[in-house]
């Protein structure tokens, strides 16, 4: 009988998670998230109960998969009735947080009988409620093992990466390059419209050339129509080059590409786009859109 799982966190991509895995045949028992109404609502339509207390949920569930914004929340659940009678359980951690904090975890769900894994996701919303995120996996392999049968309903391509933070690691060493090459394609369509060029030609050109990237699919267009509709925030870039920014200090590293693109998420941030989608970052680039303040 497939395990029954809880939901700490629904905002988009907590429940396009949870309404995938609904799909897939498994029992959404609980939900919990501050938006109280986002809570009550997910839960009245996949048939589970809206948690008012994180030990509800712990109690209604055996495996739990938290989805919440960074360190600090991650640290406000744990410490706030999660790991109540959780002998047993599965905690599966999907936000970006710092990989210390991952390794933290594991030593609080070991010490009350529990198991924790992490599970970044190097997707987006779409992707969540289809079913093929990318997931990169961090903690002991019985954890990754049971938790597989339903990380593989949610990803397309799942792997176990290493031991508690490794996989937060790599995650924010693919958002720290994700950042910066979405920078650098806002300044090189940023110079075009200056120049007068035609951006629908120069991001067909850049498609064909060295200047192809990932974020030149995903983000060109929306730069060029500036269409902002958040997938992943300014605010999130900013946070997760921060992350990557820290491993950095921490090897005696200099990052000068990933620096200055953090302050350019940190100034969106300070200029009220820190809601903005990523691709926002377009705004203060193009001569002529965001005032310069």
């Amino acid at each position: 009988m497939p395990e029954r799982i809880g939901f700490v966190g629904v905002g988009r991509m907590g429940s396009n998670m949870a309404r995938r895995l609904k799909e897939q045949g498994f029992q959404i028992t609980a939900v919990y998230d501050l938006n109280t109404a986002a809570a009550q609502a997910l839960a009245q339509e996949l048939g589970g109960e809206a948690c008012t207390q994180l030990k509800q949920v712990t109690r209604l569930s055996d495996v739990v998969i938290t989805v919440v914004t960074d360190d600090a929340a991650m640290k406000r659940i744990y410490s706030g009735g999660l790991l109540s009678r959780a002998r047993g359980k599965l905690f599966i951690n999907c936000a970006t947080v710092t990989p210390d904090l991952h390794v933290k975890l594991e030593a609080k769900a070991e010490k009350a009988g529990a198991q924790s894994l992490e599970a970044c996701m190097a997707s987006s919303i779409p992707q969540a409620r289809e079913g093929t995120l990318y997931l990169m996996c961090g903690g002991k392999l019985e954890a990754f093992e049971r938790a597989k049968p339903i990380l593989e309903k949610l990803s397309a391509s799942l792997r176990h990466i290493g031991p508690a933070g490794k996989a937060a690691q790599v995650k924010a060493l693919v958002n720290m390059v994700m950042n910066i090459n979405t920078a650098g394609l806002a300044e090189g369509l940023g110079l075009g419209a200056a120049l007068g060029l035609d951006v629908a030609m120069l991001r067909e050109v850049f498609s064909q050339t060295g200047a192809r990237s990932r974020v030149l699919e995903t983000d060109g267009e929306d730069m060029q129509n500036r269409e902002h509709g958040c997938f992943f925030s300014a605010a999130h870039a900013a946070k997760d080059s921060g992350i990557a920014l820290k491993l950095a200090k921490g090897q005696g590293m200099n990052l000068p590409l990933a620096s200055a693109t953090k302050k350019q998420y940190d100034k969106m941030v300070k200029e009220g786009l820190g809601e903005l989608d990523k691709s926002g970052i377009a705004e203060l680039t193009f001569k002529g859109r965001h005032p310069q303040r």
